[in-house]
């Protein structure tokens, strides 16, 4: 077990570095879509309005995704395929990118085209503090989702463990919604991603505590005084964390389709609100946080392969 855990820390290393460089580019069709087109199939065949289906589509979308998760484990390089399949870090500061180009041109109806890659919020309704705000807490909450938590279950259960926990934060994706829609259907889903990111949002907060060491007491106090308020158990963890890191004040009215919910506010009081080159700021912190995680896993598997 020891052996497996070298090497899937290793490839969960080289995944993130791999991502970081190239994106998920290589990868056409890309598997995750694969799955969500198959995801969204089923859903048409199994959708009432009731918990069970929807536990049976969750059952089913994430078992799914670890059978094909073993058969990798079985092949040369598996568990890195598997792990760079999962991890989204490039995407996610590409898009960021793009909404911050916008708003820093003026053009706020690019940036509202922009925002849905991102965000399940209705850019109709946000102006272009709204949207900086909704770009800087997409990059903290998808730090978590996209990169720490899919890399860690990778090094702890390879491949398995890596399209598993991608599987399982895709169907949040799709059907974890508070709608009427979802409400009842997508129950299981989004409770088991609550569950699957517990660890991987507080070891985020922990990252960005130590690639923002000058801010380090600010993210502990902030995620210890701001975090438990938040709907989310683990989103106000990482949202925290950024605010408290990068100076500002996030949370507050949060418009989305389906309703408007009233956020608890993160970070230090009378911070300022996030402006668009503040989204800059959380893709470098992000990018910071990535670097930590691959040399930690690096070392941790490089320490172990030379160990006598």
């Amino acid at each position: 077990m020891t052996g497996r855990l070298t090497r899937w820390s290793a490839s969960a290393a080289a995944a993130l570095l791999a991502d970081a460089l190239l994106g998920d580019g290589p990868l056409r069709p890309h598997p995750v879509a694969v799955f969500g087109r198959a995801m969204t199939r089923l859903e048409r065949t199994l959708w009432d309005d009731g918990r069970a289906r929807g536990a049976a589509y969750a059952v089913a979308g994430v078992g799914g995704a670890a059978a094909a998760g073993a058969l990798l484990d079985r092949l040369p390089g598996g568990a890195a395929l598997a792990a760079y399949t999962a991890v989204a870090a490039r995407g996610l500061w590409a898009a960021a990118g793009q909404v911050e180009r916008a708003l820093e041109a003026g053009d706020l109806d690019a940036a509202r085209s922009l925002l849905p890659a991102l965000v399940g919020r209705d850019p109709a309704l946000l102006d272009a503090e709204g949207m900086a705000r909704a770009c800087v807490e997409s990059v903290a909450e998808n730090t978590v989702d996209a990169i720490v938590a899919p890399a860690l279950y990778a090094a702890l259960g390879g491949a398995t463990g890596a399209l598993a926990y991608r599987g399982t934060n895709t169907l949040d994706s799709m059907v974890g919604y508070r709608d009427g829609r979802y409400g009842r259907f997508g129950w299981a889903s989004a409770r088991l991603d609550d569950l699957a990111n517990l660890v991987p949002a507080r070891l985020t907060a922990l990252l960005v505590a130590a690639v923002r060491p000058g801010s380090a007491v600010r993210v502990a106090r902030a995620v210890a005084r701001d975090a438990p308020a938040h709907p989310s158990p683990n989103a106000g963890v990482a949202e925290a964390a950024f605010a408290a890191a990068l100076g500002l004040r996030l949370g507050g009215t949060t418009a989305y389709r389906h309703g408007v919910e009233e956020r608890p506010l993160l970070g230090r009081p009378g911070a300022p609100r996030p402006v668009a080159a503040d989204i800059g700021r959380a893709v470098e912190c992000s990018q910071h946080v990535t670097l930590a995680l691959a040399a930690s896993l690096g070392a941790w598997a490089f320490a172990r392969a030379v160990r006598p």
